[in-house]
This record gives structure tokens, sequence and C-alpha cells, in this order.
């Protein structure tokens, strides 16, 4: 017999339930964690107090870095505290504001990369009407409708499943509440839920990945145009790992929300989870700015001007 006993609790499974595993664990999240925080706060000031920065491309890498800082911020530190406590226990409410944080967030990446794909579209293959189309009141708007539709789409979301009951399962098969994990414990119908997945995530998250490919199409065309060698390698280069983070991103993202569901494979579950919430935020400010020549000159003023500093104090 099902019991019907309405939950007000739910206990989350965790990355390992193996004793020997926590600290290791621990140790290993928190390092990226803090790796994470260091290299997107350094971004972000870099763009902020540097005017050679002050341009499009790092406005838009500057408003990635602080949603990598956010999103990851969701997440790793309820991992580590459990890790650290074994008290895996999550309340109903917290649980549901942590699902619309991810799905915000999730969705302003999306977005994001689709808005900065444009950006490089526009100053690859229309260089001459760079400055016209992609100016300052331009790019605050697509900043702000970029924040705005992922809000709404996390808002839609979050408000369908308000209605959840939990009365079957307590326990999440993962490290943070998400709605897959979360519609397979519940006993309520969740089939509108699952279907506004399917319509937004296949008009918004599709969309978003079909404009973005289509950007970078054009752009290797323009670039295998280019008669200067050493430029087209620079540019493919750079776009090639772009494309890797999209790569990653919409791969970990499609699998976690677009399969079928099931009770098995949490293993692989969890191996995703950490993949999109945790490694894409670390690695996602290195791909896009230790590639490109103008923020490791700003990395080596700011580092230079500290040691002379320090020099400067010393004697």
């Amino acid at each position: 017999m099902i019991n019907q006993t309405k939950l007000n609790e739910l206990i989350l499974s965790g990355i390992s339930d193996l004793p020997v595993l926590q600290l290791p664990l621990f140790l290993f999240f928190l390092l990226i964690y803090l790796l994470t925080l260091i290299w997107n706060l350094l971004i972000i000031v870099l763009i902020v107090t540097d005017s050679h920065l002050h341009v499009p491309m790092y406005f838009f890498l500057g408003n990635l870095a602080g949603l990598d800082l956010c999103s990851s911020s969701v997440t790793v530190p309820r991992m580590l505290f459990d890790l650290h406590t074994k008290n895996r226990r999550i309340t109903i409410p917290a649980c549901i504001t942590q699902v619309f944080l991810i799905d915000f967030f999730a969705s302003s990446e999306s977005f994001l990369l689709t808005v900065m794909s444009y950006d490089r579209y526009t100053a690859i293959c229309q260089p001459l009407h760079y400055t016209q189309i992609m100016h300052w009141k331009v790019c605050v708007q697509l900043a702000c409708f970029v924040w705005c539709l992922a809000c709404t789409n996390a808002l839609i979301h979050t408000l369908c499943g308000l209605k959840f009951t939990f009365c079957n399962s307590d326990i999440i098969e993962n490290f943070f509440c998400d709605l897959p994990q979360l519609f397979q414990i519940s006993c309520s119908d969740v089939y509108i839920n699952i279907l506004l997945i399917f319509i937004f995530g296949g008009i918004l998250g599709g969309g978003s990945l079909i404009l973005t490919i289509l950007s970078y199409v054009f752009i290797f065309r323009t670039v295998l145009k280019m008669q200067v060698k050493d430029k087209r390698s620079k540019v493919f280069s750079t776009c090639t790992s772009h494309l890797t983070v999209v790569f990653v991103f919409y791969c970990s993202i499609f699998f976690n929300y677009f399969r079928p569901s099931t009770n098995q494979h949490f293993s692989a579950d969890k191996v995703v989870s950490v993949l999109y919430t945790v490694i894409v935020p670390l690695f996602n400010p290195l791909i896009y700015s230790l590639r490109n020549q103008d923020f490791r000159t700003a990395v080596h003023n700011v580092f230079r001007r500290i040691v002379s500093t320090t020099i400067e104090k010393a004697i």
C-alpha cells in the first residue's frame, strides 16, 4: 500500500554514500568551488577596471562570469555542507527555491551563449558595421532580455511545481533539487510539468541552440575565405573552444531534461549534474578568456602591478 502521508522534508542522496569517499570528495569539490569563485571574480574585476576590456565581447563575458559564479553557488555549498555534516535533509520550500535558481541560471546561460555567438558573428562577418550594430545600448538591452526571459521561463516551471505533493518517497536521487528528480518521487500528476519542459525547452532551448550553431556556421564560412593563414587559424581555434563549451552544456542539459523518465542510472544522472553545475562554471571562463590575447595582457598587467607594488613596499 502506498504511503499517503504528505511529506514536509526531503532527503538528498548526495554524491556518494561511501564513508571513505566523503573527505576526498569534500576536498575535491571545495577546491573546484574556490577556483571557480576566484577565476570568475577575477574576470569581473578585470572587465570593470580595465578600460581596454570595455567592449561588447567582454561585457557579455562578464555576464557569463557572474552567471557561473551564481550558478555554482546554488549547488556546491549545499553539496559541501552535506558531505561535511552528513545531514542531507532539505525543506520543501528550500527545494523549490533551488529548482527555480537552477532553472533560471541554466536558461540564462543558454540564452547568453546565443547572444555571445551573435556578437562573434557580427564582429567577424560584419566587421565594418560592428560598432553600429553592437553599441552599448543594444548590449545592455540584450543582457536584460536574457535575464528577463530566463526568469520568466524558470518562474513558469517553478509555479507549476508548487502543487507537487510527496508521499511515495522522500529521497531525491541527486545532490540538489531539480525537476526530473522531483517528478520521480511526486505523487501528483506531473504530465503538465513535463509537457511544459518539452514545449518551452524545445522552443527556447532548441531555438537558442539552432541560432548558436547558425552563427558559427556563418563564422566558419567567413573564416575559410580569409587570406591570412595565421588569422584564420586563430579564429578557428577560438571558435572551436567556444563550441566545446556549447556542446558540453547542451549535451548535459538535454540528457537531464529531455530523456525518458527512469528510476535507474542514478550514477549517470549525478555525473551529468556535476558536469553542468560544477565543472562547466569553472571551465567557461578559462576557455573564453585564456585564449584571448587582450585578456591575457590584462591579467599580466595586474600581476605586474601587484609585484611592483610589493617590491616598492619591501624597499
